[in-house]
């Protein structure tokens, strides 16, 4: 890694940091310039474990020590700067150390995610970043398989969603979807169950669901506030409630999958 200062914000070399908190960015599914944002050394760590090539790291002096045994072999630029600095260029308090930009790698195709897999989370349309981070954290401690998102999904690799799954988005494998909710077909024709989370009468509960103990299983969650399609609920093959109490209805829908998947973990 190179050590260098930054002597210019207007330094095109740093136009992968400018104004993180944007709105527009959070818009964006796939960008173009085909990088995504490492926030924290940890997260670092976990996209080099996982073979992503960096591109470049801003970072505070305090933390090149930490950084150091994790870049020492990659020849790219490492930007010291003062908090104050790195606050203008980003936009916020840069309080986690560091920010790497990472080369995206090539996403696998479905039938790559569903090879030798037995429990999959779908996620359709899911537009809040942390939720996607938080439920990509869930699939990894709870032992799911894989993620498939729909084309209207958040991006996983969202600099949000990355730092809240803690860099799980960058261990699960994972893939969008191109075609929904037809795509659910490859999954019935590779013997999976299809089970949709959602309010209906005709749902059985989540306990009804594990004691079927079917040996593959995709599990759908929905979007936030409005929940699944009914074109998803009618070509599923099941429809899965949590039982709620209070008169309260539902859960997040990130808490629902936490729920889901340990209840999932422990089927005999």
């Amino acid at each position: 890694m190179r050590l260098e200062s930054i002597d210019s914000l207007d330094d095109p070399r740093l136009e992968f940091f400018t104004n993180l908190t944007d709105v527009s960015l959070r818009r964006l599914s796939e960008p173009s310039t085909g990088l995504y944002l490492a926030e924290s050394p940890k997260v670092i760590e976990r996209a080099l474990a996982a073979g992503h090539r960096p591109i470049a790291v801003i970072t505070l002096e305090k933390w090149i020590a930490k950084l150091e045994p994790l870049l020492r072999d990659h020849d790219i630029p490492v930007f010291v700067g003062e908090e104050s600095e790195l606050e203008k260029l980003t936009g916020f308090l840069l309080h986690r150390g560091a920010i790497g930009a990472m080369e995206r790698p090539a996403l696998p195709s479905v039938s790559e995610i569903l090879t030798n897999a037995r429990r999959i989370v779908i996620l359709e349309n899911i537009i809040d970043h942390t939720n996607v981070g938080a439920i990509f954290r869930s699939v990894a401690g709870l032992g799911a398989d894989a993620v498939l998102i729909t084309p209207e999904c958040a991006d996983p690799f969202y600099r949000r969603s990355v730092r809240v799954s803690m860099g799980t988005v960058l261990q699960v494998p994972w893939t969008r979807i191109t075609s929904w909710p037809g795509g659910l077909q490859e999954l019935k024709d590779e013997g999976f169950v299809v089970a949709s989370l959602a309010l209906a009468d005709d749902a059985v509960t989540l306990s009804e669901l594990t004691a079927e103990n079917h040996e593959k299983l995709a599990v759908v969650f929905g979007t936030e506030g409005h929940g699944l399609t009914p074109a998803t609920i009618a070509a599923s093959d099941r429809v899965v409630r949590i039982p709620m109490s209070h008169g309260v209805d539902s859960l997040n829908v990130a808490a629902a999958a936490a729920v889901t998947l340990y209840a999932l973990t422990n089927t005999p």
